[in-house]
């Protein structure tokens, strides 16, 4: 991220109102390998692969500011690997974290992974630390830690359904699994940050939130997103749940978010309200009937219709409803850009 798009996300969060609106999105391994031309097994092995494709999407869209910038990851393999989990790859599709809890007594022999040196997580930054000097050659910098959130990694962990009927059957074996993955991912945070001073954000992905009601969001969800969003001192607080959005919603301040990316399911004026205004968003064209299967035309069509159902367009960055997905074209992105 460049630092006039750093003082823009900044100046958005704080309520600033610019014309044209700001168009932002988050951009990972879903996308960037195949819109660049390249593998994702490619993408994920190759770090010149790796710079090259984001390089490309930075030059061929000056304008967007895109969320983190320079993600370094393995998709879903990233934190549940220094857990232990075996990763499964693919050419073109993405990877796959085995579970490794199959019985409530698991939990117990669980340790906290070092970041410095378990799993995947040297290399991811290792990856950023080599191509540092380009990175900023480019007019960028590195603005954001980044993790999975604590329910995403428990279910790959355990298994979704597993996870989700043990938050009722047993529910302290549970609290220690995810009191044990919120400390390591603090620690994970604090690592990215030591590294990069430059780091100005935190980014937090956990969809799992979305198949929670109140109660078990408030019990199992709220008091560790709420740490994890409190242990760096950055004015950035970024979270992605393009899951159900509407249960976190109310609670997005007393976790400490500023910027929420949610699932188009949630209008843009019903997501203003239920966060009382004081939230940015980022959306809310639909990531896959939209952004990747329709026409230029239909994306565009769509943004001037999320725009015109606001009377108040401040704290809003125009983008999908949810990361960018597989196969939206280059097309595609500059109509909504146009629109914005």
């Amino acid at each position: 991220m460049t630092n006039e798009q750093w003082e823009k996300l900044l100046a958005t969060i704080g309520g600033e109102l610019f014309d044209p609106l700001p168009v932002g999105f988050i951009i990972d391994s879903p996308w960037l390998p195949g819109w660049a031309g390249m593998s994702t097994l490619d993408y994920y092995s190759s770090d010149a692969k790796w710079l090259e494709a984001n390089l490309k999407a930075i030059e061929t869209f000056p304008k967007v500011i895109f969320l983190p910038g320079f993600w370094s990851e393995f998709g879903m393999c990233t934190e549940p690997s220094a857990f232990g989990t075996k990763c499964r790859w693919a050419e073109h599709g993405l990877p796959y974290a085995d579970k490794i809890i199959t019985s409530i007594d698991d939990i117990a022999k669980l340790e906290k992974p070092n970041p410095r040196t378990d799993g995947l997580l040297p290399f991811v930054m290792r990856r950023l630390e080599l191509h540092r000097s380009q990175i900023e050659k480019a007019g960028h910098q590195i603005k954001f830690a980044v993790a999975r959130g604590p329910l995403n990694i428990a279910t790959f962990l355990m298994g979704t359904t597993e996870f989700l009927m043990a938050l009722r059957t047993d529910p302290e074996p549970i609290a220690k699994l995810l009191t044990l993955i919120t400390d390591f991912t603090a620690d994970w945070l604090a690592f990215q940050k030591e590294c990069f001073p430059s780091i100005e954000g935190v980014f937090i992905l956990d969809d799992i939130v979305g198949f929670l009601g109140e109660v078990d969001f408030r019990q199992a969800g709220l008091p560790y997103l709420k740490q994890l969003f409190g242990c760096l001192d950055v004015p950035v607080r970024f979270f992605h749940n393009d899951a159900q959005g509407l249960v976190c919603a109310g609670f997005l301040q007393e976790m400490g978010v500023n910027l929420f990316n949610f699932s188009f399911e949630h209008s843009l004026p019903e997501m203003k309200e239920r966060t009382g205004g004081a939230v940015t968003l980022l959306g809310n064209v639909p990531p896959r009937d939209v952004m990747a299967q329709g026409a230029p035309e239909e994306v565009a069509a769509r943004a001037r219709a999320d725009l015109d159902s606001l009377e108040d367009r401040s704290r809003i960055i125009l983008s999908c409803g949810g990361g960018m997905p597989p196969e939206v074209p280059t097309a595609n992105i500059e109509a909504l850009i146009k629109s914005a």
